[in-house]
C-alpha cells in the first residue's frame, strides 16, 4: 500500500507562523543590505531630523502616503522645530497646519505629545520606551516606532507594511488579519536581531520592503530580496482566505464632510458663522452629525451666536 504522500507546504493559519524556528537569521541579511541600496531619501531619515522629526513624521504617516505627507511636514517643521515650539500654539493651529491630510485628530494628539513633552521632559523627546508609551496621543506603534527610528533601540515596529512582509515571508498567507494579533507580536519579537543597531536597521528595512516591493497590489518579487525564502511564494502564492479585507471608501462618506467643514474653519480668520458650513454640504442631517462629531472630538469650538472656530484651548 502505499503511503499517502504529504503536502509540499504545510498549511498556515494567518495568525500562526510556519512550524520550525523564525528565520530571522536568514532574513536579515538580505533585508538590509537591500535597503542600504533601496531606501528612499525621505527628510526624516536623515540625521537632523532627530527625534522631533521622526515623531512628526509617525504622526503623519498613519494611514496617510508619503507623498501627500512631504509638503506638509517640511512646513511643519520649519514653523515648529522643537516640540515647545508647537506646545506654545492653540491646538486649532496645528489643526489648521495639518491641511487636507486626513484624520484630523492625529494633528491634536500631536499637540497634546508636544505639551507633554515641553512640560515633562524639558522639551525633548524622551527615549525611554515607557516614557514615549506614557505620552498623549502615543500608542504601542508611535511609541516603538520613534524608539528604534530616532534612537536605535531593539523593538518591534509592526505597521502595515511590516505585518505584510512578515505574512508572507514567514506565515505564507498573503495579508495579515485586519487588526494586529498578540500572534503576529510574538512572531515579530522572536524575528528582531539581538543587537540594537540591527534590529533598527531590520525594523527600518522591513518596513521599506513593505511600502515599495511586498506591495499589497501588484508585488515585485523579482526584485524582493528574500523571494527564494517567502513561504507564501513557495506555496504558490494562495489567494487570500481570511475575513475580506476592508475597502476604504471616502466620497460621500461623514469623513468627506468633516472635511469640509474643517476646510471652511481652516481658511477663515475668526470665527465661522453656521451659514458658512451649512454651504459645503447639502444635506443637513448628515451635515449636522458631522458638525456635532468635530466638535466632540475637540477640533472644533461652538461659540455663542451661531459661531464656530477652530480650538483654542
Amino acid at each position: 500500500m502505499t503511503a499517502p504522500t504529504k503536502p509540499s507546504h504545510p498549511t498556515a493559519s494567518p495568525t500562526e507562523p510556519l512550524p520550525g524556528p523564525p528565520r530571522g537569521e536568514n532574513l536579515h541579511a538580505p533585508v538590509i543590505d537591500w535597503f542600504e541600496e533601496n531606501a528612499r531619501d525621505l527628510p526624516w531619515r536623515r540625521p537632523e531630523a532627530g527625534a522631533w522629526g521622526v515623531m512628526v513624521s509617525e504622526f503623519m504617516l498613519q494611514q496617510t502616503p508619503v507623498s501627500r505627507v512631504l509638503p506638509v511636514y517640511e512646513q511643519w517643521l520649519a514653523r515648529w522645530p522643537r516640540p515647545a515650539d508647537l506646545a506654545r500654539e492653540a491646538p486649532g493651529e496645528a489643526v489648521r497646519a495639518w491641511g487636507r491630510l486626513g484624520y484630523p485628530r492625529r494633528a491634536l494628539r500631536l499637540h497634546g505629545a508636544a505639551v507633554a513633552i515641553a512640560e515633562r521632559h524639558g522639551g525633548d523627546v524622551p527615549a525611554d520606551h515607557a516614557q514615549l508609551l506614557a505620552l498623549p496621543g502615543i500608542g504601542e506603534y508611535t511609541a516603538a516606532a520613534v524608539a528604534s527610528f530616532a534612537y536605535g533601540q531593539r523593538h518591534p515596529v509592526l505597521d502595515t507594511n511590516v505585518r505584510r512582509v512578515l505574512a508572507r515571508a514567514v506565515t505564507g498567507v498573503r495579508y495579515p488579519p485586519n487588526a494586529t494579533t498578540a500572534a503576529e507580536r510574538r512572531l515579530a519579537r522572536a524575528l528582531l536581531p539581538d543587537d540594537e543597531p540591527t534590529a533598527a536597521r531590520w525594523a527600518a528595512a522591513s518596513m521599506e520592503l513593505g511600502a515599495l516591493v511586498c506591495t499589497a497590489k501588484n508585488e515585485s518579487c523579482h526584485r524582493c530580496p528574500i523571494a527564494a525564502q517567502c513561504a507564501w511564494r513557495l506555496a504558490g502564492k494562495p489567494e487570500h482566505d481570511g475575513p475580506p479585507r476592508r475597502a476604504q471608501t471616502y466620497a460621500g462618506t461623514d469623513r468627506q464632510v468633516r472635511g469640509r467643514l474643517l476646510a471652511v474653519l481652516r481658511e477663515a480668520h475668526g470665527p465661522v458663522p453656521q451659514a458658512a458650513l451649512d454651504r459645503v454640504w447639502h444635506e443637513p442631517v448628515q451635515r449636522a452629525r458631522a458638525l456635532d462629531g468635530l466638535v466632540a472630538d475637540g477640533l472644533v469650538e461652538p461659540l455663542a451666536d451661531g459661531l464656530y472656530r477652530l480650538p483654542m484651548t
